[in-house]
């Protein structure tokens, strides 16, 4: 399929490398990755080659999210913003769009920082790296927290959705992956814990105070579709005051506040499921790249079992409506 859309892209600054520990990771694989998410001319060399129009860019994880003193997140944001506008999308305007880097550690100060670049700079969003460190790496705040409820309404009346994107486990609660360090990262500990941050949104009541909120999250929705339903199940069961302030049952916000990505995922049958359970309208094409390959994505992509119909509105439709980027529909 031509003229996809892919929207969970990364990029890094030479200026501002990914932080954190790679010690699980391959080391020829790992900088492979760090060579590539410098690199723009060979991605769209890719792009042409796997049917990829457009790519959706965001700072590689941990991010922003990731600085421990608020006012050098709030500093290197706006950086980062300024670097990919003026060093990436100037340059090539027609193949690359961008979300935000935001300081989430000062909430009010990320609302201000996403209304400058979606007004100034047209980025499409912004693309959120799980909890914030705030003061050391232990300590973290999450988005459903009421100090965070002020960026969301600002996210709401801009009308720009959020991706929700993982990060590894809060290093005091890694316990449980001693010895077996490789599952800390992309293989389970990212969707464990971004599905566990997406389930304090829907319970937290934030979606009844802002109904109009979107929320994107990669690998098909980090097991939501095929959990939650067991999730709301048990529920029932619980006392009320231990599960939030949600007036709907969880799945409702999943299939009216989400959308879901292919990012990382190629397996057919996961993209069935995913599709009975949210819809069609609620799945976008992605990639994970330079983590994960646009070829081996895309092959499996174009010639999976699933109807054209379907296949082009994942593929290009429905971001484009979701982004108002009416000149990228596939014709």
């Amino acid at each position: 399929m031509k003229r996809k859309i892919a929207l969970e892209e990364h990029w890094e600054s030479p200026n501002f490398l990914a932080t954190g520990s790679h010690d699980f990771t391959d080391a020829d694989y790992f900088k492979n990755v760090q060579e590539r998410l410098q690199e723009y001319e060979k991605r769209i060399e890719d792009m042409d080659r796997n049917g990829i129009q457009t790519s959706i860019l965001s700072l590689t994880q941990p991010g922003i999210e990731g600085i421990t003193d608020p006012k050098r997140a709030i500093e290197l944001a706006r950086k980062m913003n300024d670097y990919v506008a003026e060093t990436i999308l100037s340059k090539h305007p027609d193949r690359f769009l961008a979300f935000a880097s935001l300081p989430l550690q000062d909430p009010e100060e990320a609302a201000k920082e996403l209304e400058r670049v979606v007004k100034e700079l047209g980025f499409v969003g912004a693309l959120v790296n799980g909890y914030s460190n705030i003061g050391d790496e232990n300590t973290a705040q999450y988005l459903d927290e009421p100090q965070v409820w002020p960026f969301w309404e600002k996210v709401e009346n801009l009308q720009v959705p959020v991706y929700l994107h993982p990060r590894i486990p809060l290093p005091n609660q890694q316990r449980i992956y001693e010895g077996y360090e490789g599952l800390l990262g992309s293989a389970w500990g990212f969707g464990v814990e971004t599905a566990t941050h997406s389930l304090r949104l829907i319970l937290s009541g934030l979606f009844d105070r802002y109904p109009n909120l979107t929320i994107i999250l990669g690998h098909l929705g980090e097991g939501l579709p095929f959990t939650l339903p067991r999730v709301e199940h048990r529920l029932r069961h619980q006392r009320l005051e231990t599960h939030g302030k949600h007036k709907k049952a969880p799945t409702e916000y999943l299939r009216e506040n989400f959308y879901l990505t292919t990012s990382g995922v190629f397996r057919t049958q996961a993209l069935i499921d995913t599709l009975l359970e949210v819809g069609s309208d609620r799945v976008l094409f992605s990639v994970d790249y330079p983590y994960e390959s646009m070829e081996e994505i895309s092959s499996w992509f174009d010639n999976c079992p699933i109807s054209e119909i379907d296949r082009l509105k994942i593929g290009n439709e429905n971001a484009a409506k979701l982004f108002n980027l009416k000149h990228l529909v596939r014709q």
